[in-house]
């Protein structure tokens, strides 16, 4: 049978939760200091204790001097009594013998019992400090245990005490003594008197615990929580979309007749939830956070300085349900999303654009793209103003012109944004990459100027050379910057760049390995040759119109057009592309006859033979002259002997197509 030690000892261990070999050290720790109080030892001196967890019988070693005589028993040891610890002992050495007294006395075993509980004390607030740390930021259960002007005092597990402040309750929520309540374990942080755990049933992560709670499309991940916005004890926002598709993520957060939704508005004591699909696109996203109010258009304005605002604009009957009660609809909506929402009815939007039209050079530019509606616009304000109702058209009407005059401010305010980066980039690129290490100092400017320029953050080279590349009014800005500074900035980028090793040249294309034109290059090719063709013969000058009568045969007209085909194709003679590699016979296509494309697949058969020209003089206007050509020449192309054939025509008589000689060439 176990005797009272080993009793009392596992009572402790059930009792505090804590572990035997953290007891069995502090009552070890205990019979150290006691032994200290009962002799009255040094600190200096090593003492330890051993306990048997069995029996509970302790034994004190304390370390002591070898010498002959024993003045002090505290601090000496004889040599026999040291050897039969150490036998290889001698006077002088420093040995750690048993030491255990007969009895403590009173006063050690009341150091002992103190020292005691202050060890189990202080490892059981370890405990619970190590318990709780962990659940930082989810739901514990309490139960109240005191109520006072501060806040609530829970009892938590492990013999844990939380608080809730005031400020963490919800609203208009009573508890009493002894009532069981769930919060969020929203802060702990150690203090001389334990852990100090806070607790909230306030905090906006304690309504998404709910939601994973009650919710398991939320816990196992299929849908996800975006967004909270909360005025608790009021009403609450929710924006979750799904993570898999054919998951409907509000139909899974309210649950089949809101049973769901239910259950989290009863422990939040009777707060409104309104759980929106969450959408990437802020316009719509900003649209659904306002619900249940209807919104006729969001325009954004994403400014580079300031906060990203939304103007909304909604029915002139929706204007109080989409600002709420104190505002509080389009707070939470403004929460929700990260945008600063500003909240106009159309009427009120109307009447702003009409002033903007006239006054906001930013809008002055759809003056003239609006002028026919905007008699129409202020002769419905003026209707408004009087109190006169407006009819439905008239509603649809300014909803219309609201919508493209902003949207096209929009698109604008995009365009230029996009030219801004466009130029950004243009001035990245100019700079060298080697002057972003070069300090400021070393352009060679006055003291005063390299001062004023690093007060400004300009601590390189590179970043001084993009801003002024990309807008050098900035720089004139600067206090003491002048356009004369400004000129000798540039002086001093080019005698940099100047001085700038040349960047390494990229490999030569001509190391290559030769590849197959694409068709696109072709094509275009043939294109560009067609339009110099059509453009040529589109608009002909007089002399030719007067040249070229309309009665001519059309081998005239054709030969006119070949000279302006060769003069666009013959650049490409002079600098031949890689050609693809013959295909194989079986595979080969069949090959258009037309002029473009023999031009086109076969540039290097384009040197016609020279074609003798005479020249007449108009009797009628000798300044204009006309060419007539005594030859003409046709050129086929024969893919099955891979040979070019001109075919040669003179003009007999009225010149017929079918008049042409029967020499070939090859």
């Amino acid at each position: 049978m176990k005797n009272d030690f080993a009793l009392a000892l596992n009572e402790v261990l059930e009792d505090r939760g804590l572990p035997k070999d953290v007891v069995v050290e502090a009552i070890e720790a205990a019979m150290v200091s006691a032994y200290r109080r009962s002799v009255n030892a040094s600190n200096a001196q090593h003492v330890e204790a051993k306990i048997n967890p069995e029996n509970g019988n302790v034994l004190i070693f304390a370390e002591k001097e070898v010498v002959d005589d024993v003045q002090d028993e505290r601090t000496e040891v004889t040599l026999p009594e040291a050897r039969t610890v150490d036998p290889q002992a001698e006077i002088g050495d420093m040995v750690v013998v048993d030491s255990t007294p007969k009895n403590f006395g009173r006063v050690a075993a009341q150091t002992a019992r103190q020292v005691i509980q202050q060890r189990i004390r202080e490892a059981e607030r370890e405990a619970q400090y190590n318990y709780y740390a962990k659940q930082v930021g989810e739901i514990v259960n309490g139960v109240v245990q005191a109520i006072n002007a501060k806040g609530l005092n829970l009892g938590l597990e492990m013999k844990a005490e939380g608080i809730m402040p005031r400020n963490q309750q919800i609203p208009r929520e009573f508890f009493r003594v002894h009532d069981r309540i769930r919060a969020l374990l929203m802060e702990i942080k150690m203090s001389p008197r334990g852990p100090q755990i806070i607790l909230s049933r306030a905090h906006r992560d304690f309504l998404r615990r709910l939601l994973e709670n009650e919710v398991p499309e939320i816990y196992h991940g299929m849908v996800e929580i975006r967004s909270i916005s909360r005025e608790p004890g009021y009403r609450s926002k929710v924006a979750v979309s799904a993570l898999q598709p054919g998951v409907d993520p509000v139909g899974a957060c309210v649950g089949i007749r809101g049973v769901r939704i239910q259950t989290i508005v009863r422990e939040l004591n009777d707060e409104k939830i309104d759980v929106i699909e969450w959408n990437p696109d802020p316009a719509a996203y900003i649209a659904k956070a306002l619900s249940p109010a209807r919104v006729t258009g969001v325009y954004l304005d994403e400014n580079m300085v300031g906060p990203k605002t939304a103007t909304v604009v909604v029915p002139e009957d929706q204007l109080s349900l989409a600002i709420g009660r104190d505002g509080q609809n389009a707070r939470l909506a403004a929460k929700l999303t990260g945008w600063r929402i500003d909240i106009k009815s159309l009427p009120e939007a109307a009447s702003e654009v009409l002033f903007k039209l006239h006054n906001n050079p930013e809008y002055k530019i759809f003056i003239r793209q609006e002028e026919d509606i905007t008699p129409q616009i202020e002769t419905i304000m003026a209707k408004k103003a009087e109190g006169r109702p407006i009819t439905p058209e008239e509603y649809h009407l300014m909803g219309s012109f609201v919508d493209r005059v902003e949207q096209g401010v929009i698109q604008r305010r995009q365009a230029i944004k996009k030219e801004h980066e466009l130029r950004m980039q243009s001035a990245q690129e100019s700079v060298p990459k080697a002057v972003y290490d070069l300090p400021i100092f070393t352009l060679g400017l006055s003291k005063k100027v390299t001062s004023l320029l690093q007060e400004q953050e300009y601590d390189n080279i590179g970043d001084l050379m993009v801003q002024y590349f990309f807008d050098s009014s900035k720089l004139l800005e600067i206090e003491g910057i002048n356009e004369k500074t400004l000129s000798d900035l540039l002086k001093a980028f080019e005698l940099l760049t100047s001085t700038l090793p040349e960047p390494e040249e990229a490999p030569s294309q001509e190391a290559e390995p030769e590849v197959e034109v694409e068709p696109v290059a072709e094509a275009q090719v043939a294109a560009d040759a067609e339009m110099a063709v059509e453009a040529e013969a589109v608009s002909p000058s007089e002399a030719q119109e007067e040249a070229v009568p309309a009665e001519a045969p059309l081998e005239v007209a054709v030969a006119e057009l070949a000279e302006p085909v060769a003069e666009v194709v013959a650049p490409v003679k002079e600098k031949p592309a890689r050609v693809s590699k013959p295909k194989p016979e079986e595979e080969e296509e069949e090959l258009p006859a037309s002029l473009e494309d023999i031009f086109k697949l076969k540039p290097e058969m384009l040197d016609l033979p020279e074609e003798s020209e005479e020249v007449v003089e108009d009797e009628s206007d000798p300044k204009k002259r006309k060419k007539r050509r005594k030859k003409y020449v046709d050129v086929e192309y024969d893919p099955e002997q891979d040979v070019t054939i001109y075919r040669k025509q003179r003009k007999r008589g009225t010149g017929a197509l079918d008049d042409w000689d029967d020499d070939w060439d090859f």
